[in-house]
């Protein structure tokens, strides 16, 4: 009975070309092709130990095709920060590093953790962050050029303007196609358009919380500004107080969303209004500015779990 009772952890280690799959306890291990031809002996092996959880690391995308032929099987899945899983290792003394020994230790880490189970990303999702993920490198492409050209000679100077102009097409293309992408689907459609009515909120933020922050919405206020990294944590121990930081969460959400709280602190009165009365209290700008975008984060997500518009809130 008590064999029929106990649950079954699995962790997988993700490389380019391959899956090393190890279950708590060291039961089994197994390794199978990271392809398509890899993906059913994958899911046939493991679903026939029914396990509880699941477990990878995020591996640079290495780990998408896999996680959704798993999430189609209907095996539970998570994806989990490697930073975490690191830690856990350390804590727990596995201190070796091979591919056998990381997949067991994610076994471990899922008995032990248990992170919880959150929708996968649908294909559309992927797609539209891809082309926001290339936006962004081009957008960085054209600063590093921009920057080599001020040591530059005249020829050289000459081919970077030809670079940065061509590269500037090319953003403009990637905007074109999320712009499309955001469109065709009513849903996004809708979000955007109650996203878009809000003062400091412009296309590039839009598109970033569609696609890589679709727990918008669906979370309380406090889950999801831990989500994004502008939840402060205390530092405290016996008489000693330090001061609050915020730490982790998606850096690229919290970046773009820094850029848009510069803009609402200048154009939204109520953004504005709490900014001023943070840094006449004494507050840092930079401590004033986190609070700003935790109260616009908290906003936005208001927005679309209620299905109203900022007007709606704060105009009437």
């Amino acid at each position: 009975m008590d064999k029929q009772l106990k649950k079954v952890f699995i962790g997988i280690d993700v490389s380019k070309k391959t899956l090393d799959v190890a279950c708590d306890g060291g039961v089994f291990s197994a390794q199978f092709s990271n392809d398509e031809a890899g993906y059913p002996k994958l899911i046939d092996a493991i679903g026939q130990l029914s396990p509880s959880l699941v477990v990878l690391e995020a591996t640079g995308g290495f780990e998408t095709a896999a996680v959704g032929a798993m999430v189609s099987a209907q095996l539970p899945v998570v994806v989990v920060n490697p930073r975490q899983a690191r830690d856990f290792a350390k804590a727990i003394g596995l201190l070796a590093k091979t591919d056998q020994v990381d997949a067991l230790m994610l076994a471990r880490f899922a008995q032990a953790v248990s992170p919880q189970l959150r929708p996968f990303k649908s294909e559309e999702t992927r797609e539209l962050e891809a082309v926001l993920t290339r936006r962004r490198q081009l957008v960085d492409m054209v600063t590093a050029e921009q920057n080599r050209k001020l040591m530059a000679p005249a020829r050289i100077a000459k081919e970077i303007d030809q670079h940065v102009q061509w590269l500037r097409q090319r953003i403009k293309g990637a905007d074109t196609d999320l712009d499309t992408a955001i469109k065709s689907s009513p849903v996004w459609q809708a979000k955007a358009d109650l996203l878009a009515c809000v003062p400091g909120i412009g296309p590039v933020t839009m598109v970033t919380l569609l696609a890589e922050l679709p727990e918008l919405g669906t979370l309380d206020r406090r889950a999801i500004c831990a989500l994004v990294g502008v939840c402060p944590f205390n530092r405290d121990s016996g008489k000693f107080r330090g001061k609050r930081r915020i730490w982790g969460g998606r850096a690229s959400v919290r970046a773009t969303l820094y850029m848009a709280t510069l803009v609402a602190t200048r154009h939204n009165p109520v953004i504005k209004q709490f900014y001023q009365k943070l840094l006449e209290g004494g507050k840092l700008k930079k401590v004033a500015l986190v609070a700003c975008m935790r109260k616009l984060l908290v906003t936005l997500n208001a927005i679309l779990k209620n299905n109203t518009t900022w007007s709606a809130i704060y105009l009437t």
